[in-house]
């Protein structure tokens, strides 16, 4: 990771920044604020949530397959993170896989499955 000025500051300067660039659909730059965010803090949730959606959107898909397993095996019932693994899978050619958790997290939510 070269140093630029996004990757300095306060752990909270550095996911606001993280955000702005996802928002801007900035994916690399935004994966790349957030990889150390997580390394930082890899108990937090939303940080590593960002990081997966980040992966997700620039094909990434193994990425983002590890950060959204990882969250699950820390909070199982967190039910976005189950319907982004189950669309993650699906986008790998994996519908078998994508199923039980798509199925959870229409559940969890109560819509229907589509």
């Amino acid at each position: 990771m070269s140093d630029t000025y996004y990757e300095f500051g306060t752990a909270g300067e550095r996911w606001e920044r993280a955000r702005l660039f996802f928002d801007a659909k900035e994916y690399g730059t935004s994966v790349r604020i957030l990889s150390g965010l997580v390394a930082e803090h890899p108990e937090q949730t939303a940080q590593r949530l960002l990081l997966a959606r980040a992966y997700y959107h620039s094909a990434r898909l193994s990425r983002a397959e590890t950060e959204l397993r990882a969250i699950l095996e820390r909070d199982p019932v967190e039910h976005y993170a189950r319907l982004m693994l189950g669309r993650t899978l699906e986008r790998q050619g994996r519908p078998e896989e994508a199923a039980p958790h798509l199925r959870m997290a229409a559940a969890m939510t109560g819509e229907p499955v589509s």
